[in-house]
C-alpha cells in the first residue's frame, strides 16, 4: 500500500540548525556571512554541505565548473526532479540568500528518508558555483555553464576582482570536478528562496509563486579626464571624470523614475582616481545595473542611458568606454509548475501571491532546459545582501513544506 504523504511535514528546527552551522563558515560581525565564490570559506561551506549530502545517502557528483549535485534514486531511472540554489554570498551577505534553497532541499530528502518514502522519479539537490557574481562575472555562472549557455573554458579563464581566475581557484579548493557540463537531463526544477524584497511582508502573504525573473543588464563605464587643482581650475576648463560619472548615475535614476513600472536602476560600485578631496578626478570607473521584466523596455532604458552617457562625456571633453558585465533577457517560468506551487500552498492553508523576481537566480538558467518555478518566502524588512537579512522560522517552515509537496507531486 502506498505511503500517504499529505500529512508529511519538514522539521524546521533541523533546517534552522543547518542554516546556523553553515552560516558560521565565513561569519562576519552583525550575524552576516562573507563567503565569496571559490574562496577558502566557500570551500569549507562546500565540504560541509557535501558531507550532509553523503550522510543522507545521496550520490554526489561535481562538474568542471564546481557545481555539486546530490541525487536520491527513485523507483524508476530517468532525469531527476531537482531543487537547490547556491551557497556563495556577497561580501556582506546574510545567512538565508541561496543557502535556504540548498538546505531546504536536504531537509526534504531527510524528511522522505525518515518516512521511508521513495519517489517514482529520482530527486536531486544542487548548489551552483558563483551565483552572486560578487567575485567573478557574470553572476549565475555555474548554472549558466551547467545548461550550456557559457563555455566551460571561458568560465574557467574568467579573472575575478582580486586577479585570481576561476580555474585556479577551483583547483585550489579542490572542486574542479570530472562530471561533464552543458547537457543536463532534468525533469523539472523548483527553487526555494527568500524574496529579498518587501512585497510579501508588506501584504501579509506567506508564499510567492514566482512567475519569472527580470532581465538584467550590467555595464561598467570608464571615464578618463584630466586631473587638476580643485580651486584654481575654472569650471569651463575642466575635464572632470567624477562629474561625468555622477551625471550618468543621476540619469540612470531619472530614466527608471520616468519609465516607471518594473524598471529599476542602480549604481552600486564607483571608484575615482586620485580620490582626493581637493583634486579633480581624472578617472572614474563605475557600474550601472538596469533591470526590467519587459525586454523591449529594458532595451529602451539601455539605449537612453548610453545615449546620454555619450552626450555628457562629449560635452565635458572626456573619454568614455564601457564593457558589458552581464546581460540576461527576462525569463518566464513554466505555467503548469507555477500553478502547482500556487495550488500546493493553498492546499497547505497558506496565503500565496503570483509575483516576479527582481533578483537573478539559478532557476532562470535551468528554465532553458526544463520546466522551472520558484517559491518565495518573506524577507524581514525586505532586507537582503545585508548582515541583517532574516526570515522567521514559521516562514522557513511554510516555504520548505511547499517545496516538499511540490517536489513530491513532480516526482510522482
Amino acid at each position: 500500500m502506498p505511503v500517504k504523504t499529505d500529512k508529511l511535514r519538514i522539521t524546521v528546527q533541523r533546517l534552522g540548525t543547518r542554516l546556523e552551522e553553515l552560516g558560521e563558515l565565513g561569519a562576519i560581525a552583525g550575524g552576516g556571512v562573507c563567503r565569496l565564490a571559490l574562496s577558502a570559506e566557500d570551500g569549507a561551506g562546500r565540504d560541509l554541505v557535501m558531507r550532509w549530502m553523503r550522510e543522507l545517502g545521496l550520490s554526489v557528483s561535481i562538474d568542471g565548473i564546481g557545481n555539486v549535485v546530490g541525487v536520491r534514486a527513485g523507483l524508476e531511472a530517468g532525469p531527476p526532479v531537482m531543487t537547490g540554489s547556491h551557497i556563495d554570498t556577497v561580501r556582506t551577505g546574510g545567512r538565508f540568500d541561496g543557502n535556504l534553497g540548498v538546505l531546504a532541499g536536504l531537509e526534504v530528502i531527510q524528511t522522505l528518508n525518515d518516512a521511508g518514502i521513495l519517489t517514482r522519479r529520482p530527486l536531486a539537490v544542487a548548489f551552483f558555483t558563483n551565483e552572486e557574481g560578487a567575485r567573478f562575472n557574470p553572476d549565475m555562472m555555474g548554472s549558466l555553464v551547467y545548461v550550456g549557455g557559457l563555455a566551460l573554458n571561458a568560465a574557467l579563464a574568467t579573472v575575478g576582482i582580486d586577479g585570481a581566475s576561476v580555474g585556479d581557484c577551483l583547483n585550489r579548493i579542490g572542486y574542479a570536478g570530472p562530471a561533464p557540463c552543458g547537457k543536463p537531463e532534468v525533469h523539472a526544477y523548483v527553487e526555494l528562496h527568500v524574496e529579498q524584497g518587501p512585497v510579501l511582508e508588506a501584504e501579509g502573504i506567506t508564499i510567492g509563486a514566482v512567475e519569472g525573473v527580470q532581465g538584467i543588464s550590467w555595464t561598467e563605464f570608464t571615464v578618463l579626464g584630466v586631473s587638476n587643482h580643485a580651486g584654481t581650475t575654472p569650471m569651463r576648463l575642466r575635464h572632470d571624470a567624477g562629474y561625468v560619472a555622477c551625471a550618468i548615475a543621476n540619469k540612470a535614476r531619472e530614466i527608471a523614475r520616468e519609465m516607471g513600472g518594473n524598471q529599476v536602476a542602480t549604481v552600486g560600485a564607483i571608484n575615482l582616481s586620485p580620490n582626493l578631496v581637493n583634486v579633480i578626478a581624472y578617472k572614474a570607473v563605475f557600474t550601472v545595473d538596469l533591470r526590467n521584466t519587459d525586454e523591449a523596455a529594458l532595451q529602451i532604458a539601455e539605449q537612453r542611458l548610453h545615449s546620454f552617457a555619450s552626450e555628457v562625456a562629449g560635452a565635458e571633453g572626456v573619454t568614455l568606454t564601457n564593457r558589458r558585465l552581464a546581460r540576461f533577457e527576462p525569463v518566464d517560468f513554466d505555467p503548469s509548475t507555477i500553478s502547482l506551487v500556487e495550488a500546493t500552498a493553498r492546499q497547505l492553508g497558506l496565503s500565496v501571491k503570483r509575483m516576479p523576481s527582481g533578483a537573478g537566480h539559478d532557476a532562470q538558467m535551468l528554465a532553458r532546459v526544463c520546466p522551472t518555478a520558484m517559491i518565495f518566502v518573506p524577507s524581514a524588512g525586505g532586507i537582503s545582501h545585508n548582515v541583517k537579512e532574516f526570515t522567521c522560522p514559521a516562514d522557513l517552515e511554510a516555504g520548505a513544506n511547499v517545496l516538499l509537496h511540490t517536489l513530491l507531486q513532480l516526482a510522482s
